[in-house]
């Protein structure tokens, strides 16, 4: 991410968001919490060597784990899929465990969502080998991450549950909030929150976390704009930022993001795969597009072409859908979402004229 200084900054000032908790002056985020062994908590030791003894067990006990579940993977296949339907959960919640035993939290997390697709409806043995494919991918990609480029490493030590701490310079800019919205599971509650950056035109992600039942703290109005500094963090997309100084609070603006065609929008997602193989979607704003019924389900076509993107199958069955549709009446709309494999999920929607956000999550 690149951009100028924004204007208007209060010196040595700055605004609480949400209920974000500060420390010396800075605001500390739950996803900027340092896993053992790397450049950030050996500063925070003050023991360089005993942080990189750190990191090699860990290393080892992470490779052993993809090493066992590669294994598991060859026994499955070998079985037939049929065998994971017939296994249940269980199989799957053990291997998970086997995977936080070996702290690697990404192949984890991964893993259950394995087990869930056996009884996920129709076309679930066809999800089940691509996500078994992707899941491989991501072992051998630790098992060789030396031979890797570093942004594709970064990416793995991501993915497999490594965190490290936001290194990219700060770029303060009037971030424009995009979307906000929540996903849970039965351990954690996870907030996402897109930005675009007036003057940088970069897309940033900030992500808040909550026990299992409680909301998290961070919370920013979509359609208001931030005043404030971000820094990425090390991956292949650089997209995840986190929160710095913010120098103003969150204020009304007509900013609103670029759009792409639909055709556009598929080709960002191709080339992002590039980087990030285990990648669901890109954020992605749509420009005057119209929402259009497409048998049972619904897509969004190009106002001045013929392409069109279909929604995800989740997006029919949301009250999100009916305010896209009535905000837009038949006219074209921009729309802003995630762009994936599955899809495109509209999160936030602009009328063709003077109007504020409407958020559709």
């Amino acid at each position: 991410m690149q951009g100028p200084n924004g204007e208007g900054a209060v010196p040595e000032a700055e605004v609480p968001v949400g209920g974000e908790r500060r420390v010396d002056g800075r605001h500390e985020h739950a996803e900027e919490t340092t896993a053992a062994g790397s450049p950030a908590a050996a500063a925070a030791t003050g023991d360089p060597e005993a942080a990189r003894r750190r990191a090699e067990r860990r290393a080892e006990r992470i490779t052993a784990g993809a090493t066992e579940l590669e294994q598991r993977l060859v026994d499955l296949l070998r079985g037939g899929l049929a065998g994971a339907e017939q296994a249940g959960g269980e199989l799957w919640e053990e291997t998970a465990a086997r995977m936080v035993d070996a702290q690697a939290p990404g192949l984890a997390s991964r893993v259950r969502e394995l087990g869930s697709i056996p009884s996920s409806g129709p076309g679930w043995p066809v999800r089940l080998l691509e996500e078994c494919a992707l899941l491989h991918l991501l072992d051998q990609g630790w098992l060789r991450r030396e031979q890797l480029p570093d942004g594709l490493a970064a990416t793995v030590r991501s993915r497999v549950g490594l965190k490290a701490a936001a290194d990219g310079p700060p770029v303060r800019d009037h971030w424009l909030v995009l979307a906000q919205y929540d996903t849970a599971d039965a351990r954690l509650t996870t907030r996402r929150v897109w930005l675009h950056g007036a003057e940088s035109d970069g897309t940033a992600l900030l992500l808040s976390y909550g026990a299992a039942g409680r909301a998290p703290e961070l919370t920013l109005p979509v359609g208001l704009a931030l005043d404030a500094e971000l820094s990425a963090y090390p991956d292949a997309g650089r997209q995840r930022a986190a929160l710095g100084r913010c120098f103003a609070p969150p204020e009304s603006t007509p900013i609103r993001p670029r759009g792409l065609t639909t055709a556009q929008a598929a080709v960002r997602y191709g080339e992002a795969l590039r980087d990030d193989p285990w990648l669901d979607s890109v954020p992605v704003a749509l420009d005057r597009v119209v929402p259009v019924p497409d048998g049972d389900g619904w897509q969004l076509a190009d106002a001045d072409g013929d392409t069109a993107l279909p929604l995800t199958r989740t997006t029919a069955s949301q009250s999100g859908l009916w305010r896209l549709v009535a905000l837009s009446g038949g006219a074209p709309v921009t729309v802003f979402g995630e762009c994936g494999h599955r899809g495109f999920t509209p999160l936030t929607a602009w009328p063709a004229g003077p109007g504020p956000a409407v958020a559709l999550s």
